[in-house]
């Protein structure tokens, strides 16, 4: 394992959440819980793709930024998150989220957090196309920065 706690990854190609996980575990013997969330492309409204667009200097060093405040937040945390870009259809796999720890409250903490701050403070742009050939820039949406407020507060 690296010295990083937590690890962010940015890649257009499928991952394998099996493999990330056996990766993350690897031999560790100490480890009680693991947490993972896997974020799929809805079909929603007639949604044949969704692209998302970023900019590699900034997206992936605030990606871990947000894994180091959750790392530091949690220590004994260890995880891997990856989000990927690129033009994606329903169904696809979009974002893994993985924490582990001796303890799964920990664990169910820390990936909370990291989606939630991923959600909002990540900056990628959302282009969804749908099947009547309309296409529109995602906007963010007050649900998710609600859910990112309750990580303000002090531990």
């Amino acid at each position: 394992m690296s010295d990083v706690a937590i690890r962010a990854k940015l890649q257009a190609e499928p991952f394998d959440a099996a493999a990330e996980q056996a990766a993350l575990i690897g031999t560790r013997t100490d480890l009680g819980a693991i947490v993972s969330f896997t974020g799929l492309v809805r079909a929603d409204d007639g949604l044949i793709a969704l692209t998302l667009e970023h900019y590699p200097a900034m997206t992936l060093p605030q990606m871990q930024a947000i894994a180091d405040q959750a790392a530091t937040r949690w220590p004994g945390v260890y995880g891997t998150i990856i989000h990927r870009h690129g033009r994606l259809r329903p169904g696809a796999a979009i974002v893994l989220v993985l924490t582990a720890s001796p303890h799964r409250a920990d664990a169910f903490a820390a990936a909370e957090f990291l989606m939630d701050w991923l959600k909002t403070k990540a900056p990628f742009w959302k282009r969804e196309e749908r099947a009547d050939g309309s296409a529109r820039w995602v906007e963010a949406k007050a649900v998710d920065e609600l859910a990112a407020t309750r990580w303000q507060q002090p531990c």
